[in-house]
C-alpha cells in the first residue's frame, strides 16, 4: 500500500484538466502508467482519485457484502456513483468529467491533498473552509482515534 503525503494548489484549465505537480508525480511514478478511478467523497464536496491498486482492494471490500440487504444494495450504489477510470496523459495531467467537477463545485483554483493511500481533489474555497470550519477540537478526536481503550498512543 501506498502513502501519499502532502497538499498542492493546483489550476484546472476550462476543460477541466489539472496538471499533477512535480512533487506528486514522483509520488505516483510507479502508477503513472495504470488508470486511476476518480470518484464522489462520501463525507465531503470533494473527489477521491484512487491507484487502480488501492481500488482493487476497496472493492474487494465491498464485493463481501451481503446483496440480499436493501442497505448494502443502497450503500454499493451511492459509493459508486459517478467513478470513473481515468487516466494521467503525457504531460502529467488528468482530466476530470463535467459531473464531477459540479458535484465538487471545482473551480479553477483547486487542491489535492493526500489522505493517507487516496488523494483528494477539492475547489481550493472548500477545501480551506473544511479545514477552518471543523467545530471538534482536533486533540481530542487524535486521543479518541489514534489512542488506544487505556489512552496510550498506537505504535
Amino acid at each position: 500500500m501506498q502513502h501519499f503525503i502532502g497538499t498542492y494548489e493546483c489550476k484546472a484549465d476550462s476543460k477541466g484538466r489539472i496538471m499533477l505537480p512535480v512533487a506528486l508525480k514522483k509520488q505516483l511514478a510507479h502508477n503513472l502508467s495504470d488508470q486511476f478511478v476518480l470518484k464522489r467523497a462520501v463525507f465531503n464536496a470533494c473527489l477521491e482519485l484512487y491507484p487502480i491498486k488501492e481500488w482493487d482492494a476497496m472493492m474487494e471490500k465491498v464485493n463481501q457484502l451481503n446483496r440480499f440487504n436493501k442497505k448494502n444494495n443502497d450503500f454499493i450504489r451511492r459509493f459508486t456513483a459517478g467513478v470513473r477510470l481515468i487516466e494521467v496523459d503525457s504531460t502529467g495531467r488528468l482530466l476530470i468529467p463535467k459531473d464531477l467537477i459540479v458535484h465538487a463545485g471545482i473551480s479553477k483554483e483547486t487542491v489535492i491533498s493526500s489522505a493517507v493511500n487516496i488523494l483528494e481533489i477539492w475547489d481550493k474555497e472548500r477545501y480551506e473552509e473544511a479545514i477552518s470550519e471543523a467545530t471538534i477540537d482536533f486533540g481530542d478526536l487524535a486521543e479518541e482515534v489514534m489512542g488506544d481503550k487505556d489512552g496510550d498512543q498506537l505504535s
